[in-house]
């Protein structure tokens, strides 16, 4: 059972998110929460695995309500309630500890896949957001990571995120539902990461990343 809270000022969407996970036999909503402040006030006494945190709220901001809460309770998972407007505050909130992020606007089914994967200790960036984010880099960084020299062997962070996965024991398909890609890009960073690593197969290019410290 998912000992979950929920933090969003506004009565509706928090009632609303209340009544559809706690109809799903694996999540226990324990508490609602109006604001940031709350939020911790509640962690102090009840420990949830995990908050569905928003961002904009009066007296503490969940990006602020984050960062305190996962310095006392790292543990405690946080997945961070958006919309598209509000792309700005992902990477501040993932600097803070958040594990993912989810649009307000998703399916209920969606929603409560996303917690059961958070739970597992999975991350959480929706495909829409990942590609905002990635049209506001500086473009220097979006050709260094998209487009990199062919003869440069050093692996990107997306493809030592996938290496690490890699190192776990997962499939392809398991490495694809886990980062929300598709599994031909994933086995794509996986030949990129052999040739990268001169090496022909999975046992090899962890050993690999291992006696070069790359995981």
């Amino acid at each position: 059972m998912i000992k979950l809270l929920i933090v969003e000022d506004q009565t509706l969407t928090r009632e609303s998110l209340n009544i559809i996970l706690d109809m799903d036999e694996h999540i226990e909503v324990i508490g609602q929460s109006e604001d940031g402040k709350q939020a911790i006030e509640f962690c102090v006494n009840n420990k949830p695995d995990l908050i569905l945190m928003d961002i904009h709220m009066p007296n503490m901001d969940g990006v602020t309500a984050t960062k305190a809460i996962k310095e006392r309770w790292p543990e405690i998972k946080i997945i961070m309630l958006t919309t598209f407007e509000e792309t700005n505050y992902v990477i501040q909130a993932l600097k803070s500890g958040a594990e993912g992020y989810l649009l307000k606007a998703i399916l209920p089914e969606d929603l409560i896949l996303g917690i059961r994967l958070v739970h597992k200790g999975g991350t959480l960036i929706p495909q829409g957001i990942a590609q905002t984010l990635l049209s506001k880099l500086p473009e220097q960084n979006r050709i260094l990571e998209n487009h990199q020299d062919k003869n440069d062997k050093t692996l990107t962070p997306r493809e030592v995120e996938i290496l690490y996965e890699v190192s776990l024991g997962l499939t392809n398909k398991d490495i694809a539902e886990k980062l929300f890609l598709t599994e031909g890009t994933v086995k794509n960073y996986i030949s990129n990461i052999y040739s990268k690593l001169e090496v022909k197969d999975r046992i090899n290019a962890v050993k690999t990343a291992f006696e070069k410290n790359l995981i």
